[in-house]
């Protein structure tokens, strides 16, 4: 491949381009194109032509600047010349260390650091690209963080409520001050992480940032929880304001979150079926490419940063995402089945508040989006699990279907 041109880190490297402390690079006579030389693989510096890897077309996102054999491009977006050499200068002034010279320099200096490229060593697709992520041995982690949100949006509004207003300072306290404090100390937990990820994103050097974005894109799950936030507190703030506060309209910002993300969920995957391209960057689908279904994103942007895969972890999504057409079709129907889920529940969430006495709608309000979702989340993991065994198992006559 051609030194000349750089992919902009969602196209994996090829074994072909094994990431070497050290590579020669010859200058190019007038009559001849750039190639870098090589010495592994068998293939001497002179004498020999390397052997060209095996491609596929499918392996290319749009947007992307993917070099052909004879050292042309084929331009499906920005490209940008660069020409590593020990001791060269990279974008950000700095000279590459000979011990870190693995890849051509990338024309985003945000993105030069860390190292994130994925060595892909099978070009002939013998299985599916992996992901190199797996939830066991972030069971714990899981368990204890769900818990937590558990505690701060289900136990401590319903038990500050009952307590405050049943309880021994129900004559001291309105009922504006009743719920000025529990909406008050409500998202705790939730408000920590969201800076917990912001941090994660934004620092430099991060290590789970979005291919090709700059660091103020943050990630796509991150905008859309910050709308949510957004209504929900404009609920809790004109629900507190009245002297006697509607308690039915405080029972539903877990519902309004729940609704925001159905309809973004669905909205995304109709706009996909139509074959509208993306309007903006949604995580690392840059704008103007085809979009993806809803839920890829959030796996994307949820398992790369508060799952701790890091931007490796997008760089395996999006090759397998590419190369399998039975992973595109899963994630089409957990779409499905996750927005229309969500967009039903939230929809019953509100007709059951605004329909039964208004102790017992508080409690349903808060309770039953975190019970749909602990049952969709159960009905989740097991088809996940089918689902891949069946893509591995149809593979032999699928890949190249892809």
């Amino acid at each position: 491949m051609s030194s000349t041109q750089q992919t902009a880190s969602t196209e994996p490297l090829r074994p072909h381009a094994p990431m070497l402390p050290e590579v020669a690079v010859e200058p190019p006579s007038p009559h001849q194109s750039p190639q870098r030389e090589r010495t592994v693989d068998g293939m001497s510096p002179a004498g020999h032509q390397p052997t060209q890897p095996a491609t596929h077309p499918s392996l290319q996102i749009p947007g992307i600047a993917v070099a052909n054999a004879d050292g042309t491009s084929d331009e499906r977006g920005r490209s940008t010349d660069a020409r590593p050499t020990n001791g060269a200068a990279t974008p950000n002034g700095n000279l590459s260390a000979s011990a870190n010279v693995s890849r051509a320099p990338s024309p985003n200096p945000s993105a030069l650091y860390p190292h994130t490229q994925v060595v892909f060593e099978d070009p002939d697709f013998a299985t599916p690209p992996p992901l190199n992520y797996s939830l066991r041995p972030r069971k714990k982690s899981i368990f204890w963080f769900w818990f937590l949100i558990f505690l701060d949006c289900v136990c401590m509004p319903i038990g500050l409520y009952f307590g405050m207003w049943y309880g021994l300072t129900r004559d001291q306290l309105s009922a504006n001050a009743v719920f000025s404090i529990s909406t008050a100390l409500l998202g705790t937990v939730s408000i920590v992480e969201y800076f917990i990820r912001f941090n994660r994103l934004w620092r430099k050097n991060s290590n789970c940032r979005v291919i090709g974005a700059k660091r103020f894109y943050l990630d796509w799950f991150h905008w859309n929880l910050s709308v949510g936030w957004f209504f929900v507190m404009i609920e809790l703030i004109a629900g507190t304001c009245p002297h006697d506060p509607p308690i039915r309209v405080l029972a539903i910002p877990a519902a309004t979150m729940l609704f925001a993300i159905g309809v973004e969920l669905l909205l995304v995957d109709i706009l996909r079926i139509f074959g509208v391209r993306a309007p903006c960057r949604i995580s690392s689908l840059p704008m103007g490419a085809p979009l993806r279904p809803g839920i890829y994103a959030y796996i994307e942007d949820i398992c790369a940063v508060d799952g701790s895969g890091g931007t490796e972890f997008r760089q395996r999504l999006n090759l397998r995402y590419q190369s399998s057409k039975a992973f595109r079709e899963m994630l089409h129907r957990l779409t499905l089945f996750w927005a229309i889920g969500a967009i039903v529940c939230s929809a019953v969430t509100v007709a059951i508040v605004f329909t039964i006495q208004r102790d017992a709608a508080y409690i349903v309000g808060w309770v039953l989006p975190f019970l749909w979702a602990g049952v969709w989340t159960a009905i989740t993991i097991p088809w996940v699990k089918h689902s891949l065994a069946h893509e591995y198992e149809q593979w032999t006559t699928a890949k190249w279907k892809a």
